[in-house]
């Protein structure tokens, strides 16, 4: 396989897009709930040619984020396009001007852990992301962060 991500187009989804994102995460087993929130960031990204990958979202909390809902559609799974999507919003929230960013991943801890993100414990994540519905639903035992430089 390519070492290289594969290039993505980032395309940022109005808030009457947000039924495809929502049932993309339900069918993947991630909340799909608070999707519709107009403080919630998400982008669909595709492929130049272009076809659709997946989806991410952001929520910005000062100069804090918060990585969710990052998901591939199936046929294109195991394929990087979810590394791409990943420092594709890695980009954004800088951005946005954020200095890390924090996610509670249902799964694939190691595949972030690769991308550079690291565990850490619940009381060293800023209050602001701790408020946050997902840090509340899915609590903090897997907790990871990242520092954007």
């Amino acid at each position: 396989m390519d070492p290289r991500p594969p290039r993505l187009t980032a395309i940022p989804l109005a808030a009457w897009e947000r039924d495809g994102v929502m049932a993309a995460l339900r069918k993947a087993n991630l909340p799909a709930d608070d999707v519709a929130l107009p403080d919630r960031h998400f982008w669909r990204f595709e492929t130049l040619d272009p076809t659709p990958v997946g989806f991410g979202g952001l929520e910005i909390h000062g100069h804090d984020a918060l990585l969710r809902s990052v998901v591939t559609l199936p046929p294109l799974r195991r394929r990087g396009f979810g590394k791409a999507m990943v420092a594709a919003l890695e980009d954004e929230a800088r951005i946005a001007g954020c200095r890390a960013i924090f996610l509670v991943p249902a799964s694939f801890a190691a595949v972030f852990e690769r991308l550079g993100y690291t565990v850490c414990a619940p009381e060293t994540v800023p209050q602001a992301i701790r408020d946050t519905s997902e840090f509340a639903t899915r609590g903090a035992a897997n907790l990871m962060t990242k520092p954007l430089p």
